[in-house]
């Protein structure tokens, strides 16, 4: 499995919960419409836990500033993400995408990147 990991920052004058709110009920039913045209097999919103015991984990450990959460987006394996998002109706589906991340999401604080998830990588590490 591939998966496509998003760690998300709100943009400047939103609140966490305004991001969240967004995210989880225009953005996600924006994905669902658009999973067909990417091929993806699954995609999950994991909204950040706020409060003093999220805060004294992440600053335990001198983490970064904070994510307002994580989209994962997942794959069969890499070839079909590459051919699904080549097409037509899957750069149409990037392009809508994109531009509603614009409205909610800084990107430019927001990182992403890629996982292989499977037996390819070894296999997740499950305890």
């Amino acid at each position: 499995m591939l998966t496509l990991v998003f760690c998300l920052r709100r943009r400047e004058g939103l609140s966490r919960d305004e991001f969240q709110r967004y995210w989880r009920n225009r953005h996600g039913p924006l994905m669902a419409k658009n999973m067909a045209a990417f091929d993806a097999r699954k995609y999950q919103q994991w909204h950040t836990a706020s409060g003093p015991a999220a805060d004294g984990i992440n600053q335990s450990r001198g983490g970064p500033a904070d994510y307002d959460g994580l989209a994962v987006v997942w794959w069969d394996d890499l070839e079909h993400f590459v051919t699904a998002t080549g097409t037509n109706d899957g750069r149409a589906a990037g392009r809508e995408m994109y531009k509603d991340e614009l409205t909610f999401i800084d990107l430019e604080n927001s990182p992403i990147f890629m996982t292989n998830v499977g037996y390819e990588a070894g296999g997740p590490i499950t305890l």
